[in-house]
């Protein structure tokens, strides 16, 4: 077991993500919109199941993500969900090497820490699992305390995201709202 600070957290937003996944309605038609304007809900699901569960394991590796995942449809197999939760035991399992958690990570030709990475990650498995259950009709469940890291994250690496049109302009939430609302709408998400 890891013992660095984040691992717990990594290890909860993972359950968070795989729970929406597996609350996605069998045989759901997966063309309609998304809170991501630029993904159909197919294309939402497969861009959340490569990045947060084979690139999570790929870059605590420290391996390149081949062009086979790339270009896959993870929502062509009906069990898509429970292959995501296999999927990302894995990359959890991966992560809980100390190694995992030393230096730098590549990202394109520039080096991130690895806790960096880490941390990008748990606001991924959170942000889009929200995309995922708003644009399926279900439900995302997420603990106060991961809230808030996710909420720290968002606000850490919002000016950056936006430059690269990863997140759109903040949308206004009153201070009392709870902190998965505030880390949505800094993200650009509207949370009602």
């Amino acid at each position: 077991m890891n013992d660095h600070p984040l691992y717990p957290f990594l290890n909860r937003a993972a359950t968070v993500a795989a729970r929406v996944a597996a609350a996605v309605p069998a045989g759901q038609p997966l063309d309609g919109p998304t809170p991501c304007t630029d993904f159909d809900t197919r294309a939402l699901v497969n861009h959340w199941v490569l990045y947060t569960s084979h690139g999570l394991e790929h870059r605590a590796r420290r391996i390149e993500l081949p062009e086979e995942l790339i270009d896959r449809d993870f929502t062509a197999d009906a069990g898509w969900p429970s292959a995501y939760a296999a999927q990302l035991d894995r990359a959890v399992a991966a992560w809980s090497d100390p190694a995992a958690w030393e230096g730098d990570v590549d990202l394109g030709g520039s080096p991130v820490p690895a806790a960096g990475i880490a941390r990008m990650l748990i606001a991924e498995l959170v942000l889009h699992g929200w995309d995922v259950a708003r644009a399926t009709g279900g439900r995302i469940e997420v603990d106060e305390e991961l809230a808030l890291l996710v909420l720290e994250i968002v606000e850490e690496n919002a000016e950056l995201y936006r430059q690269y049109e990863g997140f759109a302009e903040p949308v206004a939430v009153p201070e009392s709202a709870p902190a998965l609302d505030r880390a949505l709408a800094a993200s650009g998400r509207d949370p009602r």
